[in-house]
C-alpha cells in the first residue's frame, strides 16, 4: 500500500481525489516534520515511529579489505502497539 492507494481510500469521506491526496500528503508532511524535529510521533492502535542517532562504528571496505569508521546517521524505528495484533 502506498500514499496513493491510502488517497483512493479517503475518497469515500472525502468531496475529491485531490482532497483526499492533499489530505495524506500534508499527515505524513507533519509527521516527517515532527521526527525531523526529534519528537516521537504515536498512531494509537498501530505504533509509534521515533527517529535516533546510530554510534559511530568500525567496518571495512570489501573490495580493499582496508579498515575505516562509518559515521553516525540519524535513523526512523518504528515499534507496534501491543493492540496491533490483538485485532
Amino acid at each position: 500500500m502506498n500514499k496513493k492507494d491510502i488517497a483512493d481510500s479517503l475518497t469515500n469521506i472525502l468531496s475529491s481525489k485531490k482532497e483526499a491526496a492533499e489530505a495524506v500528503e500534508m499527515v505524513f508532511e507533519e509527521m516527517s516534520k515532527a521526527l525531523r524535529n526529534g519528537e516521537k510521533v504515536v498512531i494509537t492502535g498501530l505504533g509509534s515511529f521515533n527517529m535516533f542517532i546510530t554510534k559511530t562504528k568500525k567496518g571495512r571496505n570489501p573490495k580493499t579489505g582496508e579498515s575505516l569508521f562509518i559515521a553516525p546517521m540519524k535513523k526512523i524505528r518504528f515499534k507496534q502497539s501491543k493492540e496491533f495484533f490483538d485485532k
